[in-house]
Formats: C-alpha cells, sequence, structure tokens
C-alpha cells in the first residue's frame, strides 16, 4: 500500500518527503490522543509564538531564521577553509602538510561543545593576552566561528579522500597532454573529485544543521533555544518539542533527499 502512495506521489510529481511528514504528524496527534489526551496544542501554535520560533523577538533575528543564519554561514566558510585544509594535507610537502594534519586531528578528537565554550570564551583570554584590549565577541559569532572550525576538520578529511578516489593515470595522462603539476590539479583532478564528494558533503552539512542547536549553551536563541523559552512559559513539552522534532525532521530529511538526487545525477554525469 505505502509503494503504492509512493507511485502515486512520484506520477504526479510530488516530493514523497511530504508524505512521510504527514504520516509522522498523524502519529504524533494519534500517540497524544492516547497519552496526553490533556494537551492543547492551541496554546502552542498561536501567532506570538510561531514568530517568536521561526523569527525570534521583534527587531531582533532569531529562532529557525538564526539556525539557517548559523547553517548558511558555517557551510559556506568551513567548505572555503577544508578545501584549504584538505589540499594542504593530501600534498606531499611538509611544511604545509603537518600544520594541516595537527589542525584536522585536533578537532575531530574534540567534542563539538568543547570547542564550542573554548572559542566563546578563548577569543577574550587571547585578545587581552596578544592585543591588551578586551576583545567581546557575540554569541552568535562565536558559535559561527566553532562550527566552521569544527566541520572544516571533517570537511578537509572528505576533500583528501575525494583527491585520492581519483586513479593516478588521470595524471599521467594530463602530463603526456602537456599539463604542468598546477594545470592538472586544478582542471582536471579536483573538478573529478569534488562531484565524487557531493553526497559526502551534503552528509556532513545536514549534521553541520542539527548540531546548530548547541548554539543555545553559549546564549544564541535559536530554534531549540526559542522553543525552550516558550516551553519555560507554558510547560507543554510534549507538543512544544514534538513540533520542533517535527521541523528538524522536514529540513534534514529534505536535504538528504536532495544529496540522493545530486549523487543520481552525478553517476549519470560519470558514466555518460
Amino acid at each position: 500500500m505505502l509503494k503504492n502512495i509512493e507511485n502515486y506521489f512520484k506520477k504526479h510529481k510530488i516530493q514523497f518527503w511530504l508524505f512521510n511528514i504527514i504520516v509522522i504528524a498523524a502519529l504524533l496527534k494519534a500517540f497524544q490522543m492516547v497519552a496526553y489526551p490533556e494537551t492543547h496544542f492551541s496554546e502552542v501554535f498561536t501567532k506570538d509564538n510561531m514568530r517568536f520560533l521561526f523569527f525570534g523577538k521583534p527587531g531582533e533575528i532569531g529562532g529557525l531564521a538564526l539556525t539557517f543564519i548559523l547553517a548558511i554561514t558555517s557551510i559556506f566558510f568551513s567548505f572555503i577553509i577544508g578545501s584549504i585544509f584538505g589540499i594542504a594535507r593530501w600534498s606531499s610537502i611538509k611544511i604545509i602538510k603537518i600544520p594541516a594534519i595537527l589542525y584536522i586531528e585536533l578537532l575531530r578528537a574534540t567534542p563539538l561543545l568543547m570547542v564550542i565554550f573554548w572559542v566563546f570564551f578563548a577569543i577574550p583570554v587571547f585578545s587581552m593576552a596578544f592585543f591588551h584590549t578586551q576583545a567581546h565577541v557575540s554569541p552568535t559569532v562565536a558559535a559561527i566561528i566553532a562550527f566552521t572550525l569544527f566541520t572544516s576538520a571533517y570537511v578537509a578529511e572528505i576533500v583528501r579522500a575525494g583527491i585520492n578516489s581519483i586513479p593516478k593515470g588521470q595524471f599521467e595522462a594530463a602530463k603526456s597532454l602537456g599539463f604542468n603539476s598546477t594545470q592538472t590539479f586544478i582542471y582536471i583532478i579536483l573538478p573529478q573529485a569534488y562531484r565524487k564528494m557531493i553526497p559526502a558533503f551534503v552528509s556532513q552539512f545536514v549534521a553541520l544543521f542539527k548540531d546548530t542547536s548547541l548554539a543555545y549553551t553559549i546564549g544564541v536563541i535559536e530554534f531549540f533555544r526559542a522553543a525552550t523559552i516558550i516551553n519555560n512559559r507554558l510547560y507543554l513539552s510534549f507538543e512544544i518539542f514534538s513540533f520542533v522534532a517535527l521541523v528538524y525532521f522536514s529540513i534534514a530529511f529534505s536535504m538528504s533527499k536532495f544529496s540522493h538526487m545530486l549523487e543520481k545525477k552525478v553517476e549519470k554525469q560519470l558514466n555518460a
């Protein structure tokens, strides 16, 4: 039966993840009616609560909007920094390879929560030690820096693995055509490697999107923190966090489906 429904959605060009969201919402509602018959979703889904959840306080950016800002900004910078360190680690030049290895291994061995705290509290300390001035970094900026540093270490490993996946014959073929090492790497190796990295990139960025909820620990009022504030006022944990989980799922699942779509497209291009 579910297969027939999925085929119907595909036939009418409707994304199947919409059906999954509807099913989960229905299951949550059924569970609520059985286990918590006295719950009141209407108290949660008010105009003010939804505005606070999705956009934050009037005049400020918060809630889900801030979550997207944290994720998109961190993804952008971690992709650039991770690519640089990934290429440096792949390189045979020790003067750049060894620092890249230390950077990658240190951050991959450190819990993200520790990185967030370290960035938030270390920047003022270092600014006083080296510049003799007290630098005040906002929690949002500190969170972006922490997410960027942490994710770039994983992106670097993805880049290194992607480059290593290219057959050595590609280098030899490019050399026989008159390309030097730099031209070979930029115009032949990297384009092929990045196409193979797309699924791994998307998976890592989905994880980053979910990890943005940890920013609440330093006072960032993103989506999860906004939901916690509303819950502290209404004491309706089931209703609020069920809705939050559904939103996180719908976004993460959409990104995952997008990854599968890109993966199939890349496979067709590589096999063409």
